[in-house]
């Protein structure tokens, strides 16, 4: 049986993204950075100084990687983009797939430098998206028949591959070869989560193995071990948690995203800190995210 904590920890921006996503960390620079897919916006906050900045995207991006201190990969729906951090000038680098319909999702980069980044529907039409690996420029579909590609994240050794379709409910779990991050195998469900409320959201991998879940409808970040076992529940404070993140020096905290969409004035009134981004509180180990190998 899994402990639930509740949260202990701090509103880290108060900017509530309609769908906050895609969090990642760069310890060369010491700032965090996010998505709001809907809002078309990449946010940006320097953690020492809480130096906070926005920046407005012609596209709805939804995953950024590191590629060296000049230069970051941004995935949209109008395909990935080298992004110049200098000045935020976009260059076309490779399309996912042609589909005008679809958006970009859920990504992250793999121990070898190869990306694995997801498409869906616009309005998560039913298995509509797919799971890509990028190697460099070429793309190759991993995963087809996808309604809402989540929770991609990859053992601390590159030998698994975790995902999920969120419609579903379903963790699940490849092995790949930790040389490409290529599938090795057939996947296989890890945590049949069908009986549970929420959806199986954003995950993220840390340095022991241990599998952090965004949970979302139900306002939490899941811990799985490796065998699929969940052993906590940390609550967040709002019901849509959609991704985490390790961030900091150490990498030993988590930086969690969330989202108000869907939700009527109602239910964002009873939802007071929908869409807001928030530091879990307590010590992790994590690990600093791979940089993208171009």
């Amino acid at each position: 049986m899994s402990e639930t904590h509740s949260f202990t920890g701090r509103i880290l921006c108060e900017t509530a993204c309609e769908l906050g996503e895609g969090p990642t960390y760069d310890p060369a620079t010491g700032k965090a950075y996010w998505f709001d897919i809907m809002g078309r916006t990449l946010h940006e906050l320097h953690l020492a100084t809480m130096t906070k900045a926005t920046h407005a995207l012609p596209f709805l991006g939804s995953v950024l990687a590191v590629v060296d201190p000049e230069r970051q990969l941004i995935v949209s729906d109008q395909g990935l983009f080298l992004r110049r951090v200098a000045d935020g000038a976009l260059s076309p680098f490779v399309t996912l797939e042609d589909k005008a319909q679809n958006r970009s999702n859920d990504g992250r980069v793999h121990p070898s430098g190869a990306l694995w980044a997801s498409t869906m529907g616009r309005k998560a039409e039913k298995h509509a998206g797919a799971i890509y690996h990028i190697a460099g420029g070429t793309v190759t579909k991993l995963f087809s028949d996808i309604t809402i590609p989540n929770g991609i994240c990859f053992s601390p050794d590159g030998r698994i591959g975790y995902f999920t379709d969120t419609d579903v409910n379903h963790l699940m779990r490849v092995a790949l070869d930790p040389k490409t991050g290529l599938p090795a195998g057939a996947p296989d469900v890890l945590s049949d989560e069908t009986g549970t409320p929420g959806g199986v959201d954003g995950s993220v991998c840390d340095a022991d193995g241990l599998i952090w879940n965004a949970r979302w409808g139900a306002n939490a970040v899941d811990v799985y071990k490796p065998d699929g076992t969940k052993i906590a529940r940390h609550l967040v404070p709002a019901v849509q948690a959609s991704c985490p993140a390790f961030i900091g020096d150490e990498a030993d905290r988590l930086l969690v995203t969330s989202a108000w969409q869907g939700m009527d004035a109602a239910a964002r009134l009873a939802d007071p800190h929908a869409g807001q981004t928030f530091e879990l509180g307590l010590a992790v180990k994590g690990r600093f995210e791979p940089a993208f190998a171009l």
